[in-house]
């Protein structure tokens, strides 16, 4: 990814990760500029999770994890959140006996840590985002719909105004229809200049909205170029797109 430095907020270099011996991934390298939509594609078990969790300091790792130009390897979880890094879990990880409400004002913790007392500000704009969250602002988050908690936990993150935001499979487990205004929502966060690092199976629609993508395959990067580059190439196509699309393409 030709990027300038100072247009880096994320310089990844010879990631090693995994659990326990179990090593994950492999001298892992990756980047992404400020203000873009990163996708990482790849099948199970080739390692995406794994990279969010470590680039998060969920995980043990080593190599180097450079972040708006700062390393951040040997920082904590709590302090890469205080930095300005949300990861949304694949689990979504909502606070399922609160109401809808507690958990966006939960969420803006980091803001409140940092003497800012916008919060409303905060939550009127991630209701203008998913207005469905507004309409159920007292309901429990536990009894939400699939996309609708998936709504809620991109909600949440967005309420800490992180410069990067990691989301694991946001579309997993949803119907299409909700997939779509799912990825609808994530194109539209370019317009608010968030670094969105995006994990997906879907390789589809992931393709369609990041500016570019890696393809991720047992721990080590097999592709990556800008995003209509990969969904046009003939490898991601027979692999992940199906090879109708070629037939339909051609």
């Amino acid at each position: 990814m030709a990027t300038a430095p100072t247009d880096l907020l994320l310089r990844v270099q010879d990631l090693h990760a995994g659990y326990g011996r179990a090593e994950v991934l492999h001298g892992l390298n990756l980047e992404a500029a400020r203000g873009s939509v990163v996708t990482v594609i790849g099948p199970n078990g080739a390692g995406k999770s794994t990279l969010l969790n470590a680039l998060m300091g969920v995980l043990p790792s080593r190599g180097t994890i450079a972040y708006a130009g700062r390393p951040v390897m040997l920082k904590t979880l709590e302090e890469r959140v205080m930095d300005g890094i949300a990861l949304v879990p694949e689990t979504r990880a909502l606070f399922a006996t609160m109401p809808v409400e507690d958990n966006l004002v939960l969420g803006g913790y980091r803001q409140v840590r940092l003497g800012r007392k916008d919060g409303q500000a905060s939550l009127d704009e991630v209701y203008a985002l998913f207005p469905r969250l507004k309409e159920r602002r007292t309901q429990l988050a536990g009894t939400l719909s699939g996309g609708e908690r998936q709504m809620l936990a991109v909600g949440r993150a967005l309420m800490s105004k992180p410069q990067l935001l990691m989301l694991d499979e946001p579309s997993l487990g949803l119907a299409p229809l909700v997939v779509k205004e799912i990825f609808r929502i994530i194109d539209s966060l370019r317009s608010t200049g968030v670094t969105i690092l995006l994990v997906e199976q879907n390789a589809r629609a992931a393709l369609e909205v990041a500016d570019y993508g890696y393809v991720l395959e047992m721990g080590e990067i097999a592709l990556q170029g800008p995003a209509a580059d990969l969904a046009s190439d003939p490898r991601v196509i027979d692999t992940y797109l199906g090879a109708a699309r070629r037939k339909t393409d051609a």
